[in-house]
């Protein structure tokens, strides 16, 4: 029989041509009807699913020798999108609105490549097929018109609303949260069509807003009934019978318990550590065994591998496996007999690993410790009787306390990443209101499981690797080496320095910054940053190492009751034991042939259970701070844009400070060193800073946050000249100059943008910045989360933010693993793709130059068409004006210190110009050297000195840096 990667195998040939149905019948020798008859039914299955297609004239051939890519598409708010190839070394690829053909958010489709960048970097192109559709419902507000209807969706990246017809609205009336079926997908200027299927709700009703979010990311609430039944069908309790029979090591006479937070119910893991007769430590990290009540191919096996993972949301818990399983048999209970996989590893006085061994066991855990009696044991704060309860167990507390110690040395020696970030958790009442918002502590006790978890995951992996069996392993690859570098130019403007180049980066190197910047103003945001700057953590067939822990091995063993490559694993090692340490040829081909789909389904479920985790916060904490507008705190700045800044406060709630609350001054936002300066007053506000906030406003449709400064003084009508214009008093003409702007504030002009030359418009309310090294040209550019910084546009200014950190999902949940891993997550507040911008684009994936309250970009300008050959009309504007007085915003040496300059890159115009490292223009924005596209990188020359020089003149120097453009991550 014919089977599928033959026939791919065959198109991948070089010599291959098209071939039509016919033709490859005869290839293959197909004789018999039968034969025939399934080899039509493969052909059909293969186009289906995007791996061959079928051409105009009938002839079959892969996507890749066809000009086609294939891929998922990333929708953006402001229309156009993006695809993100399956092929990870080929390049995103950019599509205008206009070329989507029915295409929504998450499609897996066919993109046929129509234009190139000089040079081949950057590509766009058009749908031309969607293969799979992400989007079958949506979840939005509806909006009666009496004889029609709309729902605007919650998803933003659905950026038109959906058409109901009046006989779909199945009773729906305005302002109700409904779940629509789409019926008609969006096709040139006409809408999308659907159907109302259930209706959750007002909007504003108690409980609708996490439903909705449930709803919107399609997670599985209630089991089906054939799931439940084989729960059920599980026992209670455990017989002597099964034990025997099993040939299970009896560890019942063992002190072993588990530790877990207090309000956990799936216990499942528990530990232990001895001092054995030679003066070695055994530490027995023991798992329970939920692969021997989940089978293979049942009902509970397909529902766990379609929910890939536990989802934890602010109010409740949307579990992997029914409550019957993971509260019950497979909850490691205290005194009660449970059936485990047990990994004993032992240690001699150097922490040499010199034995270790995996089997099935049972145990009996002695106790169902908490993480904050163990922490009050340890550190002698416990109460009298507790101190007197446990009294048996403190010697073992202590021995804990010392391995995991030692252990954490040895990695963190080993280089190791240790981000170290405040988690928080949202306490609400019983109608889900948020009440407070408290940092989780990371205690000793934590700490303490989360180095005995990671021993065991690595122990696990490297066993089964050398093995040379089918396995999923957890896995996080070098950073790319532009955005490293791209980091640790940026951490010199805090006077730090990074040893390495490039990926050559040990992470060693990484750590030792941690170190040094613990304690420090800005360490929470430099590790946020250096977190941006990683690769996602995925699961993979292969072990690819694992560089934020600096493993070569690396596996997630520890939790199958909420994980699903957990419970894989553990199916694999009871075959693997149960078959005397090998499996058959033909098992071995069948497992080798599921894990790279099921490493797939895994990452993609966690994905998804993270961002409804990390929106669910971010709806919690918006509604938290919903009575406190008006009110009062202290922050620190986390994130700098050309349209505002981010302030975290100190129960991690974030918000935007926008440009134009910024009412003293005109602030220049400089990309390289993520800092607004004052225009007049010189004054600075960059990442790190402490400053003082009031709380302005709260979208709950976008839940959002806006701040405003303390003490903001309005902006004086006419106050200043720029670039020799004039303030437009006594009936003079407003200035009209090359950066294409008029009517500047305190004119008698509102002013709108000059057509075809710069971006900065006078329009709105508020101010502006000239981003420093950012035009608004090119609607390419995009940051993908280097960790992966999915987020949503924050309030249409164009920045893709990565809200607060995802819920503790379980098992160290504060931990070094999950912390290394939230590049997987998208973890640690706004997000930042360093040189790849500050965020999403301002009408495009490129940062529009201005900001909030600038007026609004133009199709062509920042949105439709990607590359540079468009500079003119949404570029960076050339035109010189005065910078600083020498007088103004504190001392010189200050200033330059606080920039930065003679030791950092500046920013520049944006586009493809010459690159050099050279002086930051101070107090204003350094004028674009008008290299072509394709121009070398140049090494520049400007020192401290000449920043004196600048200052000196009160104008601004001209630069030759160039390279302010946003690479992709490929």
């Amino acid at each position: 029989m014919i089977t599928d990667k033959e026939i791919i195998s065959l198109m991948q040939e070089e010599a291959y041509k098209p071939m039509s149905y016919k033709e490859l019948e005869k290839h293959f020798g197909i004789e018999s009807a039968n034969e025939f008859k399934d080899f039509i039914k493969l052909l059909n299955q293969l186009e289906e699913s995007g791996h061959i297609v079928r051409g105009g004239n009938d002839r079959y051939g892969v996507p890749e020798r066809m000009n086609l890519v294939r891929g998922k598409l990333q929708a953006h708010a402001k229309g156009f999108g993006f695809l993100i190839p399956d092929d990870r070394d080929h390049p995103d690829v950019y599509i205008n609105a206009h070329d989507l053909n029915t295409a929504m958010n998450g499609d897996i489709v066919f993109v046929k490549v129509t234009a190139r960048s000089q040079g081949g970097g950057r590509l766009e192109g058009e749908v031309v097929r969607v293969i799979t559709r992400a989007n079958t419902q949506i979840v939005g507000v509806f909006q009666s018109q009496e004889t029609f209807g709309f729902v605007i969706a919650d998803d933003k990246r659905v950026s038109r609303d959906i058409f109901i017809p009046q006989h779909a609205f199945m009773g729906a009336v305005t302002g109700q949260k409904v779940v629509v079926k789409i019926v008609n997908y969006p096709e040139g200027r006409s809408a999308a069509e659907g159907e109302v299927i259930e209706i959750l709700g007002h909007k504003d009703d108690p409980g609708v807003d996490i439903l909705a979010i449930v709803r919107k990311h399609q997670l599985p609430e209630a089991f089906q009934e054939n799931v439940l039944a084989e729960a059920d069908a599980a026992p209670d309790s455990i017989t002597e019978e099964e034990i025997i029979g099993q040939g299970r090591r009896d560890l019942r006479s063992k002190r072993i318990v588990t530790i877990d937070g207090e309000d956990a119910k799936d216990l499942d893991d528990a530990v232990n550590v001895e001092l054995l007769e030679n003066g070695n430590l055994r530490l027995g990290v023991h798992i329970a065994d939920v692969s021997y009540y989940v089978r293979e191919s049942t009902a509970l096996d397909i529902e766990a591998y379609n929910r890939g993972c536990s989802v934890y949301l602010t109010d409740r818990v949307i579990p992997m496996l029914p409550h019957r399983l993971s509260n019950g048999i497979c909850s490691l209970n205290p005194r009660v007999d449970r059936l485990t996989m047990s990994c004993e590893m032992e240690f001699d006085e150097d922490l040499k690993l010199v034995n270790h061994e995996i089997f099935t066991s049972v145990i009996k855990t002695s106790e169902r410790m908490t993480y904050t009696n163990v922490r009050k044991l340890l550190t002698g704060e416990a109460e009298p009787e507790i101190v007197e309860k446990y009294a048996y167990l403190m010697e073992d507390f202590k021995r804990m306390e010392e391995l995991a110690a030692r252990l954490r040395s040895r990695r963190m020696k080993r280089g190791a990443i240790d981000f170290d970030f405040e988690e928080s958790k949202i306490i609400v009442d019983a109608e889900g209101k948020p009440t407070d918002i408290v940092k989780r502590e990371r205690s000793v006790a934590e700490m303490m499981i989360e180095e005995f978890m990671l021993a065991a995951n690595e122990t696990v992996a490297e066993h089964f690797s050398w093995m040379k069996v089918p396995f999923l392993y957890r896995v996080h690859e070098d950073p790319d080496a532009e955005k490293l570098m791209n980091f640790m130019e940026f951490v010199t403007n805090f006077g730090y320095s990074v040893k390495g180049k490039g990926n050559s980066v040990h992470p060693r190197a990484l750590q030792a910054l941690l170190e040094e910047i613990k304690g420090t103003p800005e360490e929470t945001v430099l590790s946020k940053i250096m977190l941006r700057s990683m690769k996602q953590a995925r699961y993979d067939a292969q072990s690819l190492g694992h560089f934020g822990l600096a493993a070569e091995f690396y596996s997630h063993f520890t939790s199958p009751i909420r994980r699903y490559p957990d419970l894989i694993i553990h199916r694999v090692i009871r075959e693997v034991l149960e078959s005397g340490g090998t499996l058959s040829e033909k098992r071995h081909e069948y497992l080798s042939s599921r894990m790279s789909d099921i490493a797939q389904q895994s990452s993609e479920r966690e994905r998804v259970a993270v961002d409804a985790e990390r929106e669910t916060e971010a709806l919690k904490k918006a509604q938290y701070m919903l009575d406190k507008v008006g009110e009062e705190f202290e922050g620190i700045i986390s994130s700098v844009t050309g349209f505002g800044m981010f302030v975290e406060l100190d129960n991690t709630v974030e918000g935007l400070i926008r440009l134009s609350d910024l009412t003293d001054d005109y602030y220049n936002f400089h990309e390289r060193q993520f800092a607004l300066i004052g225009e007049r007053t010189s004054k600075i506000y960059r990442i790190g800073d402490e400053i003082k906030i009031r709380v302005a406003r709260v979208n709950m449709d976008e839940h959002t946050i806006d701040f405003e400064l303390l003490d903001m003084k309005p902006r004086k009508e006419g106050g200043f000249n720029r670039g020799g214009g004039s303030s437009n008093r006594g009936g003079k003409p407003p200035f009209k100059g090359a950066a294409g702007f008029k009517g500047f504030r305190g004119g008698s002009d509102k002013g709108k943008p000059e057509k075809g030359k710069g971006g900065f418009a006078a329009k709105g309310k508020g101010g502006y910045a000239k981003a420093q090294g950012s035009g608004a040209a090119g609607g390419e550019r995009k940051e993908r989360a280097g960790g992966t910084s999915e987020g949503k546009e924050r309030a249409g200014q164009g920045k893709e933010r990565a809200e607060g950190q995802g819920r503790g999902a379980g098992r160290a949940a504060g931990g070094a693993a999950r912390r290394i891993e939230a590049a997987a997550r998208g973890e640690g507040g706004a997000g930042q793709g360093l040189g790849e911008g500050s965020g999403r684009a301002e009408g495009g994936a490129g940062r529009a130059a201005g900001g909030a309250g600038q007026g609004k970009s133009r199709r062509g300008k920042a949105g439709s068409t990607p590359w540079s050959e468009k500079r003119g009309k949404g570029g960076a504007g050339r035109g010189k004006a005065g910078g600083p007085k020498l007088s103004e915003g504190g001392s010189l040496s200050a200033r330059l210190e606080s920039v930065g300059a003679g030791r950092t890159e500046s920013g520049a115009a944006r586009g493809e110009s010459k690159r050099g490292r050279g002086g930051i223009a101070l107090g204003g924005e350094a004028q674009a050297g008008g290299g072509s596209p394709a121009a070398e990188r140049s090494t520049g020359g400007s020192d401290w000195a000449s920043g004196v020089n600048a200052l000196a003149k009160g104008g601004r120097r001209r630069s030759d840096d160039g390279d302010g453009s946003k690479k992709r991550r490929r």
